[in-house]
């Protein structure tokens, strides 16, 4: 079986979707942020649509259309790896073939949520997806939102057996299920990037490819240096990197995701806006939190 070619290594970027005040998609704001996070950060990549992207209130049209926006201003400087998973099969290969037409150059794949299939209904719903599209293919396992946890011996299999399974999002907070995939893939053509923020430097130790990184909203530069750090062998440089950041990490998760990140990109002087419904402004105790965090560590005055 010959695979899927997907070489990237570094920092992606899981872009928030700025709104305007009418909650509408502000799209000037979007091209301004992805022209931030590349020109002036130095990301290797950007997910559009993703949890830190509010994809649970985004409308199918403007799932698309804020694809289409990041694809089109990102003008193949780097990757563009589009979040087109669902708990539906069919309608995850929609929106899979829908990135491949917009130019996407790979998808982002979520664990099915709330509907909690069997580890054979996911490793058929990958396999469902993949024979939909030719673009590569990285696997979101995130238990803690999905309720449903893709078990090691899954993703290897998934490696194994599909030709455009590249990658994996690894979420599960769990060291041992990340050792047992790092053990059971080749870092040649599975790369494992880093999508618990407060695990990345471990990870990276044991062999990941970098992060897709809310975090790296704030912290993009700094994580970026940890993972050349561990790659050219400097591991205590990378470790005084990972304590750096440390706090600032925890507090960019001191509410659900991402309110807090929207909260310190907009501080940042970033198009940022509101959240739209359920979620809600960060309170005032989270404010006071991330606001110490982020001056304590240089990142606002």
């Amino acid at each position: 079986m010959t695979k899927v070619e997907w070489n990237l290594r570094g920092v992606i970027i899981p872009l928030i979707t700025p709104f305007k005040d009418d909650l509408s998609v502000d799209y000037d704001g979007l091209a301004k942020l992805v022209d931030y996070y590349i020109d002036e950060v130095g990301c290797d990549g950007v997910v559009p649509c993703g949890t830190t992207g509010e994809s649970p209130t985004l409308s199918h049209r403007e799932h698309a259309e804020v694809i289409e926006a990041v694809v089109k201003q990102t003008r193949k400087r780097v990757p563009v790896i589009a979040s087109a998973g669902s708990n539906s099969t069919r309608e995850a290969m929609e929106l899979t073939r829908l990135a491949e037409q917009l130019g996407a150059d790979a998808t982002l794949q979520v664990g099915p949520y709330y509907n909690k299939p069997t580890q054979q209904g996911l490793f058929d719903h990958f396999k469902s997806i993949s024979a939909a599209s030719k673009l590569p293919l990285i696997i979101y396992n995130i238990p803690g939102r999905t309720c449903r946890n893709i078990e090691p011996e899954t993703i290897i299999r998934l490696w194994s057996e599909i030709p455009q399974v590249v990658g994996l999002k690894e979420c599960s907070g769990d060291f041992h299920q990340a050792m047992q995939i790092y053990r059971g893939t080749d870092p040649e053509t599975f790369k494992i990037y880093s999508g618990e923020d407060i695990m990345t430097f471990g990870l990276l130790c044991h062999g990941g490819s970098g992060a897709i990184a809310a975090v790296a909203h704030v912290v993009g530069r700094e994580v970026k240096a940890m993972c050349r750090a561990v790659w050219d062998g400097r591991i205590d440089e990378a470790r005084q990197l990972h304590y750096q950041i440390m706090d600032v990490v925890d507090a960019l998760f001191i509410e659900p995701n991402p309110t807090p990140v929207k909260q310190a990109v907009e501080w940042m002087g970033l198009p940022a806006g509101p959240l739209r419904p359920p979620l809600q402004t960060l309170t005032p105790r989270g404010r006071e939190t991330l606001r110490a965090a982020m001056r304590a560590g240089g990142w606002l005055a």
